[in-house]
């Protein structure tokens, strides 16, 4: 069985919890990613996704405004990257996540996706 580090990506797009949702959904989109994670310096304090945005526009017509810490997932679940492929999907598919930061010996080193387990 692979290992998370096998399939991660390592290039990481990140944001403060005082970014707000505009920025956040602006560097997603000129990404294409489905996702960011949320820093406070180099402390994890949260992901932001796709249905995040989805969730704050319907809920406030100003949302672009608001900060993504009103928004986001705190304290997200993490994988290592030594887990196993099948371990991080379990994960995902039993908690209905699409996206886990990879993080090893506290630091964040990367991001996994449901896409990038089912390949």
């Amino acid at each position: 069985m692979p290992a998370v580090r096998e399939v991660m990506s390592t290039m990481l797009h990140t944001v403060s919890p005082s970014t707000t949702v505009g920025e956040a959904v602006a560097l997603m989109a000129q990404h294409r990613i489905g996702s960011t994670v949320v820093m406070d310096g180099a402390r994890l304090v949260g992901i932001f996704t796709e249905r995040d945005t989805v969730k704050a526009i319907s809920q406030s017509h100003d949302a672009p405004a608001h900060e993504v810490s009103s928004w986001m997932t705190r304290d997200p679940m993490t994988v290592g990257p030594d887990d196993d492929v099948e371990k991080a999907l379990d994960t995902m598919l039993s908690h209905g996540f699409r996206h886990l930061p990879v993080v090893e010996g506290g630091e964040v080193i990367g991001i996994v996706s449901i896409r990038d387990l089912a390949g």
